[in-house]
C-alpha cells in the first residue's frame, strides 16, 4: 500500500507541476496573445484563472486524501497528503536550485 501511495503522490505532484508550467507559459506569452493594453476583462480573466487554478491544484493535492479519509482510511489519507507535499517540496527545491545555477 505504501508503494501505491508514493506513486499516486508523485503522479498528483507531477500533475500540479505540469499545470503550473502551463500557467507560467501562458503568463509569459499573455502580452503576445492579448496585447499589452489593460482593459476591464483582464482582471476578470486573472481572477477566474486564480479560482480555476486553486480548484485544479486543490483537487490534485487534496482530492484523493479526502476520499480516503471519508472511507475511514485515515492513515493512508494522511500519508498520501504528506507524500504529495513532500514531492511538491522536492519540485520547489529543484526549481530554486535551477534558478541559482542559471543566475
Amino acid at each position: 500500500m505504501k508503494n501505491k501511495l508514493s506513486v499516486r503522490s508523485l503522479l498528483n505532484s507531477l500533475g500540479v507541476f505540469i499545470y503550473i508550467v502551463a500557467i507560467a507559459l501562458f503568463f509569459s506569452n499573455a502580452n503576445k496573445l492579448f496585447g499589452a493594453e489593460d482593459n476591464f476583462l483582464m482582471p476578470i480573466l486573472m481572477l477566474l484563472l486564480l479560482v480555476l487554478s486553486a480548484t485544479i491544484t486543490g483537487a490534485l493535492v487534496l482530492g484523493k486524501p479526502i476520499m480516503l479519509y471519508l472511507e475511514n482510511q485515515k492513515e493512508a489519507a494522511v500519508k498520501l497528503l504528506a507524500y504529495t507535499i513532500g514531492w511538491l517540496a522536492v519540485f520547489v527545491a529543484i526549481a530554486m536550485i535551477t534558478l541559482v545555477l542559471l543566475k
